[in-house]
């Protein structure tokens, strides 16, 4: 079909009906009888005309020298980009220092010239009509394809076999008239049953009825869902269209109350694949429709949770077992298994990249719970996850401390497990018991010596990260706290630097010793010259496989042997002065 099908062919004084958007119907909007009828047009005006350009036929004169520029630019003499020339004063060859100084904001850039001198654009702006003339045409160029792309014989906008002539109109001025018919309108939505009854239809003196809904959304979701009424198969049609397209059509099948349409936009986002983006706009929609007898929890399923009262009780009694006879849900539940997934797995390869995953994971989830410690994972599971770990790192140092090499390469693993726990404690603010705990360990840095150092360096990584921790601020615990880590864990941790520096890809070294030099000085005087002489006397020995605090040693020894240049000063003494009011 043409465009000229769009329009109605003039009659003589038709009778028009008058509709809100069937948005605003399905919300309780008024029926066509309950708001007054717009004027009626006269004798052989059309239900739609689109609105007029403006004419600029009046001549307009142009100084003599835009003139001149402007032939010296279509003869490619001057940059296109270059402002038209100011009126020249013949007088002068060349215009002096005072005239450019008082003509400065001529010599201003163009585009800074045209974004200070363009006019605010506002509905009554000459170029507003051009602009609507614009869309206009663009929306109906994007009708007109969608018409053609109909198969044969179908009837939707057809002028000779319609009965109806349905202009739709959006908020922004736009507007369309379609040629539909009121028998296929009311077999298929329940709005366009009640408004078109067969009562209103006697009513009705000329043929085709000339119907008007307004304050549409989008009128081309609406060409396209009353388009579906024409077909027989609706998702094939939807197949074509894309998960944006098919919401804009679920939501005005819903305003309309067409059945058909709604289930098969729900049928089609139920099977198709969407793009993460999508998965908001999907669950808002929905919730705002009420659809939930049309089958659109189905939908939902795909992006909330809802698991089966059965699976709900299981999950809740593994966590009990899990954790000490407390329950956990279900979400906490899933984490915990990821967890252990990734602490058992096989390739270190994908425990790599599922271990970077999985924290990713834990931060979103904790962000997006308003910053709550552990988001939906509790400090209690990740804890009996570590010491998981450290019973499996005790268990294989006593065999490999006494001779069973068999699996001692399971120290580096159950190590590395550790750390990145560790890692996660300290992001979530809760690391402070994990380093009690390892400070106490004693029994295991006594065998530390014993197993080779190529298994057991990964240990003392665990060790400095605490030290960072700690020295950072991450990690605040008592002062017998401190001192009991450096003193169980700080030879282990000398002896092990060398290898941890060749052999730990990407290790911060400068990170690691300004967290054990930051530490050393958080204890007392007395304290911190009894390690930091003992570190003195090592590195002069061990050179770069000792860690290099010198920074911390000279903090050190100007706190202990500098002497203070002067007393404090005293700080000034506040005088009170009491202001009565005798009046």
């Amino acid at each position: 079909h043409d465009l000229s099908s769009w329009c109605c062919a003039p009659h003589p004084a038709p009778t028009t009906s008058h509709f809100h958007s069937p948005a605003a119907a399905a919300r309780g909007a008024a029926g066509p009888m309950d708001h007054p009828p717009p004027q009626q047009p006269a004798a052989g005006a059309s239900s739609y005309a689109s609105p007029n350009p403006p004419s600029y036929t009046q001549a307009q004169s142009y100084p003599s020298s835009y003139t001149k520029f402007n032939s010296a630019l279509n003869a490619g003499l001057l940059n296109p980009m270059s402002p038209p020339p100011l009126p020249i004063d013949k007088t002068r060859s060349s215009p002096t220092l005072f005239d450019m100084m008082a003509n400065e904001q001529d010599y201003q850039p163009r585009s800074a010239a045209a974004a200070h001198s363009a006019p605010p654009q506002h509905p009554h702006h000459p170029l507003a009509p051009a602009r609507s003339m614009d869309r206009q045409a663009l929306l109906q160029d994007r009708v007109a394809e969608l018409i053609g792309s109909c198969s044969p014989g179908n009837q939707f906008n057809d002028a000779d076999s319609s009965d109806v002539r349905l202009t739709l109109s959006s908020k922004d001025g736009l507007s369309l008239t379609l040629c539909v018919h009121r028998h296929i309108l009311v077999a298929h939505s329940r709005f366009f049953a009640a408004k078109l009854s067969d009562r209103w239809s006697k009513q009705q003196r000329t043929l085709p009825h000339i119907v008007e809904i307004s304050d549409c959304d989008d009128v081309e979701v609406y060409v396209e869902t009353l388009r579906l009424m024409y077909c027989k198969d609706l998702r094939r049609r939807l197949m074509r269209e894309d998960v944006a397209k098919v919401l804009g059509i679920l939501k005005v099948s819903a305003a309309i109350v067409f059945d058909a349409g709604v289930l098969s936009c729900l049928e089609y986002l139920e099977a198709a694949p969407w793009a993460e983006d999508d998965d908001e706009k999907v669950a808002a929609l929905l919730t705002q429709l009420h659809l939930e007898n049309s089958g659109a929890g189905e939908v939902l399923k795909r992006v909330s949770l809802e698991l089966a009262p059965s699976v709900v009780t299981e999950e809740v009694e593994m966590g009990a077992n899990c954790n000490g006879g407390s329950s956990v849900g279900g979400g906490e539940e899933v984490l915990v298994r990821l967890l252990q997934v990734v602490l058992e797995g096989k390739d270190e390869k994908a425990r790599r990249e599922m271990k970077g995953l999985v924290s990713k994971m834990l931060r979103e989830n904790s962000a997006s719970r308003g910053g709550a410690i552990g988001g939906d994972l509790r400090k209690e599971s990740l804890y009996s996850a570590c010491n998981g770990c450290l019973c499996l790192l005790r268990e294989q140092f006593v065999r490999a401390a006494g001779g069973d090499q068999s699996e001692v390469t399971q120290i580096a693993r159950q190590a590395d497990n550790l750390h990145w726990m560790l890692d996660i404690l300290v992001e979530r603010q809760i690391a402070e018991d994990f380093l009690r705990t390892w400070a106490m360990q004693n029994e295991l840095a006594e065998m530390h010596g014993k197993v080779p150092a190529i298994h057991r360096y990964e240990v003392s990584r665990v060790t400095a990260r605490l030290f960072v921790g700690v020295g950072k601020g991450q990690i605040l615990v008592s002062k017998e706290a401190r001192s009991q880590l450096l003193s169980t864990w700080l030879e282990p941790f000398y002896e092990d630097f060398g290898w941890m520096r060749r052999a730990c890809k990407g290790l911060d070294r400068h990170l690691i010793e300004e967290g054990l030099a930051n530490t050393i000085l958080t204890l007392p005087l007395a304290t911190q010259q009894e390690i930091f002489l003992a570190w003195f006397n090592r590195f002069l020995n061990s050179g770069e496989d000792c860690p290099n605090i010198q920074r911390g040693f000279e903090v050190w020894w100007r706190r202990a042997f500098w002497k203070r240049s002067a007393e404090p000063e005293q700080p000034p003494r506040l005088r009170i002065t009491a202001i009565c009011d005798n009046s």
